[in-house]
């Protein structure tokens, strides 16, 4: 019998003393991959984090980011701890030697960019380590108007507000596992960044940031809303109206940004999508700029050019992405009126044409389809056509459900492809979606996909037939299959739909 690694690890900043899990692997948590970006660095770009002297204690996560409390992101319970001095990662390895560096993926989470955490159980990732022999490292980053506001405008020659901090956060912490993560067995040349939701659409965006080249060699992102990065003027836009939710003026912003206490900060976010969301149905406030800067063009541009970073990318939505938004208090625009004003502010021809593609509209399904389709779907099977053109491009789509989900008219709704890919099939959420069966087929599909998903990692091949002209597209259910083009009639009404920018 091979001895175990050891759970202490010399990183670059320190030594770090992690745990063993009840499943027998390693587990380090709340390793700093940055400094606190608190006092003088708050809005500010992430900075190196400094070292330590002596053992650091890494068996406990760590607080998750300012942000309010949602069991429908399964960040947190009410009671976690909450902190600016958030920028950290857990990363999660095999007990057992090896003579070779193990392929890392790299899991962003998602929560609309205000919302999430990389120590919620559901990204636990132990399934896909003990399945697949490799390293997971999950990353908390910062959200909401600390993390995804853009205040720039408010800039003076002694205090600098920067842009996509976030998104930084993301990069730094990437830049962390290239110079570390080979101390715990895994291979810096083998990085996979992957996400879902929100963790998605980090993904497709780092693939267009030129100072994020490098820095990983595939790319897995599930359910990405493409589209949501905006240009400076709406940006700009949004971050007055955040100083007005702030009670602040704009001759004032600085120190108030500066001196709020976090939690004022996120109420005042949470006024300010509930406006954004009246006032530009289907737009995300809070979410990538199109700064000039750390991101020069729009993610589509970059797609649509063939300029995204050239590695393979395995890409998808769920079959009913629309149905797990409500239409009051939705972030997607799920009723008639708000679907009327999107195309009344984006591209009021297209309305008519696009509509004609869902039988039966305004009925719920058809616009909770619709809604889907916009926002997820539409976007991802038109990057995957571009990106295909240079580098090898796999696409899925994610139909599996269960008698409990369809009676609750979910279906194969968001993030429920969540529960198979990472295989947390004893959470909570996996019990309340098999109540009325489908546990054993859920666990036969996890298997499958997994195995898929892990073979991409190593490899940069999913295992189905690449994309190309002729779409095949891989349909995961009770029984896989893979299919040209579905959904061709309403991809096609999309085609030449203007969105927000």
């Amino acid at each position: 019998m091979s001895t175990p690694v050891s759970t202490q690890v010399d990183t670059a900043q320190g030594t770090v003393r992690g745990t063993t899990t009840p499943t027998g692997l390693r587990a380090f948590r709340a390793i700093p991959y940055a400094a606190p970006p608190v006092g003088n660095l708050r809005f500010r770009a992430p900075q190196p984090p400094a070292p330590w002297t002596g053992v650091r204690n890494a068996m406990h996560h760590g607080p998750v980011a300012p942000q309010r409390i949602s069991q429908a992101f399964s960040a947190a319970g009410p009671d976690t701890d909450q902190s600016e001095d958030c920028l950290t990662l857990n990363i999660l390895a095999p007990a057992e030697p090896s003579d070779t560096l193990r392929p890392v993926i790299v899991w962003f989470h998602g929560g609309a960019f205000s919302q999430g955490s990389a120590s919620a159980p559901a990204y636990a990732g132990d399934s896909l380590v003990e399945r697949g022999d490799v390293l997971v490292v999950t990353v908390t980053y910062r959200l909401g108007a600390l993390g995804f506001l853009d205040f720039s405008q408010f800039s003076t020659p002694t205090r600098t507000f920067e842009s996509n901090l976030g998104l930084r956060d993301q990069i730094a912490a990437l830049e962390w596992v290239q110079q570390n993560i080979a101390s715990f067995g895994g291979d810096p040349d083998a990085v996979t960044i992957a996400g879902q939701s929100a963790g998605a659409t980090s993904v497709t965006t780092l693939m267009c940031i030129p100072s994020a080249t490098g820095l990983f060699h595939r790319a897995i992102a599930q359910s990405p809303a493409l589209g949501a990065a905006y240009g400076p003027e709406r940006a700009a836009g949004w971050a007055r109206d955040f100083i007005t939710w702030l009670k602040t003026t704009e001759s004032l912003a600085v120190d108030a940004l500066l001196s709020a206490p976090p939690e004022e900060l996120v109420s005042a976010g949470a006024r300010l999508v509930a406006l954004s969301h009246r006032e530009a149905p289907g737009a995300l406030c809070m979410s990538p700029v199109v700064d000039g800067d750390l991101i020069p063009e729009h993610p589509s541009d970059v797609f649509a050019s063939g300029r995204a970073a050239a590695v393979p990318l395995l890409v998808g939505s769920t079959k009913h992405e629309g149905a797990a938004f409500g239409a009051h208090g939705s972030l997607l625009p799920t009723s008639s009126e708000s679907i009327n004003l999107m195309f009344e502010i984006t591209d009021p021809g297209a309305q008519l044409k696009v509509l004609s593609a869902y039988p039966g509209y305004p009925s719920h399904r058809a616009r909770a389809q619709l809604v889907g389709d916009a926002t997820f779907w539409v976007p991802a099977v038109q990057a995957a056509q571009h990106h295909s053109r240079t580098a090898p491009t796999f696409v899925y789509r994610y139909d599996f459900t269960t008698p409990i989900l369809n009676l609750q008219g979910q279906g194969a709704s968001h993030g429920t492809d969540m529960l198979a890919v990472l295989g947390s099939l004893d959470s909570s959420r996996a019990r309340s979606a098999t109540l009325l069966g489908g546990a054993e087929e859920l666990a036969a599909l996890s298997g499958r996909m997994q195995d898929h998903w892990l073979a991409f990692a190593r490899s940069g091949d999913a295992g189905w037939p690449a994309y190309d002209d002729d779409r095949p597209t891989k349909i995961f259910a009770a029984h896989d299959r893979v299919i040209s083009d579905p959904g061709r009639e309403r991809r096609r009404a999309w085609e030449g739909v203007a969105r927000y920018r």
